[in-house]
């Protein structure tokens, strides 16, 4: 049997809603979809969230991580109900890297010059951030509207270390988007060819989900039909 529930993961500067074009796409094609709201107060707080909706899940999950919540994925997809992984323009560190070891030897992306001081411990996106450099390829006032839905991020997340990677043992899915200043497409090339999964390469900025969620749901649902629970 076919796997029919899907796990959405947001990452930094983001929350639940950035699924919110792919989610009535993925019940079309009669998946069941639902989003984890992440804390983004450390590694294992979103771990546990993203852990506390897979288990309120009957039988398999296909995992679906979105930038920093691609090491969410990492290690939370190491719970038995998870049968696969996919990353959509995602962290993919490696067992004892954190999301900062992974993409430390790469030029840092446009954006990072925008990320600013939010309170103690904390970081956000600025609006010129997000309208130029994390969601580019959609109109302004949508674009306005991830800037103000954002969740900070604590700091201390990118250096907190990955216990044991989950794609090294399971099957996992990358979206590369070729066009993204949020992180480097390069990093992302490189770590979709080392987790040996299949690719799939879209003209789009750091939020595919947003831009072209068909093509996103397309991805996700076919990953889902080939696997097994």
């Amino acid at each position: 049997m076919a796997i029919g529930t899907i796990v959405l993961v947001h990452g930094a500067f983001a929350d639940g809603s950035c699924w919110a074009q792919v989610i009535p796409l993925l019940t079309k094609r009669g998946l069941k979809a639902i989003a984890v709201q992440n804390p983004l107060s450390s590694l294992a707080d979103d771990v546990t969230a993203t852990h506390r909706v897979v288990n309120m899940q009957d039988g398999p999950v296909l995992m679906v991580g979105h930038s920093w919540g691609g090491a969410v994925i990492t290690e939370a997809g190491n719970h038995p109900q998870v049968k696969g992984l996919v990353y959509v323009a995602a962290g993919a560190p490696d067992s004892g890297q954190s999301f900062d070891d992974w993409w430390k030897s790469y030029p840092p992306a446009p954006g990072a010059s925008e990320i600013r001081p939010y309170g103690e411990g904390y970081v956000a996106l600025t609006l010129k951030g997000v309208r130029k450099h994390f969601v580019q390829d959609i109109p302004v006032d949508e674009a306005d509207i991830v800037f103000a839905t954002q969740g900070p991020l604590a700091v201390k997340c990118f250096g907190d270390k990955i216990t044991e990677a989950a794609w090294r043992s399971k099957l996992s899915w990358y979206v590369v988007a070729a066009h993204d200043e949020t992180i480097p497409p390069d990093v992302e090339r490189d770590s979709a060819k080392r987790m040996g999964a299949k690719t799939l390469v879209l003209e789009s900025s750091h939020v595919p989900m947003l831009s072209q969620p068909d093509a996103i749901a397309e991805f996700i649902a076919d990953a889902a039909a080939s696997l097994h629970g």
